[in-house]
């Protein structure tokens, strides 16, 4: 999941703005690294995600001549906005709940779709996907710690929704993806998301990301198998009070 864009093609002398992203971005990326040696794993294994939600389109771009590529949105209007607005070089992702009216401003703009959490939600995606002669990537949403404040289907549902996904055309489930819940140890949720990918993938091998691990939590997330972290403050700084 890793592209090679150049991330210097419009160079320009660094502001506060790129200082400080690509700063944080050196300290991220040391600290995945030290976190996958610890559980025994590669590096290259995880896949760094960006997540502009609150901040500027100058925030992007940062990250971007920082060498970032991927980066993602939670909000339809605003991956739309920010990916016109940044220009080439980078992987939109979209993190976060997808409403079906909003289908058709994210499908084959976003590469990985980390929240389809029912099968309306996945079938109005393979539809806008097939009209436009695509294969959108998503990955399904758990509820992993069965937080009722928070997106995704049962652990118990996950299986029958990913076979439903799969039997759609237009539409590929690469892997897992979940937000535990608030003011816990996020470990054990981790882990359990980690064992029902591991199941889901004796079934379905193409099944195979997890996503999951945000600023707070993603040196734990790493340890515990994830491969793909979702990145906001911890790369572009405090987060705006309206964001």
């Amino acid at each position: 999941m890793t592209a090679q864009p150049d991330a210097r093609s419009d160079a320009r002398p660094p502001d506060a703005v790129d200082a400080g992203v690509a700063a944080r971005l050196d300290d991220v990326r040391r600290r995945i690294a030290v976190a996958a040696e610890r559980a025994g794993r590669s590096r290259s294994a995880v896949t760094l995600v960006a997540v502009s939600k609150g901040f500027g389109v100058e925030h992007v771009v940062a990250a971007r001549r920082a060498g970032q590529a991927d980066v993602a949105e939670s909000r339809a209007q605003e991956l739309r906005r920010k990916a016109r607005e940044a220009g080439p070089g980078l992987r939109w992702h979209f993190v976060g709940r997808l409403q079906r009216n909003k289908v058709r401003d994210v499908v084959g703009l976003a590469s990985l779709i980390h929240s389809i959490d029912r099968v309306d939600l996945a079938e109005a995606v393979a539809d806008r996907a097939r009209r436009a002669s695509r294969v959108q990537r998503v990955l399904v949403q758990v509820n992993a710690g069965d937080d009722p404040a928070k997106g995704g289907c049962a652990v118990d549902d996950t299986i029958a929704l990913v076979a439903r996904v799969r039997a759609l055309d237009g539409i590929a489930c690469q892997g897992l993806m979940t937000v535990p819940p608030m003011d816990v140890d996020p470990r054990p949720v981790f882990a359990r998301l980690r064992d029902l990918r591991d199941d889901v993938r004796s079934r379905f091998p193409e099944v195979q990301h997890l996503s999951m691990g945000m600023t707070a939590d993603f040196e734990t997330a790493v340890e515990e198998g994830a491969t793909i972290v979702r990145l906001g403050e911890a790369v572009f700084g405090p987060r705006p009070p309206a964001a």
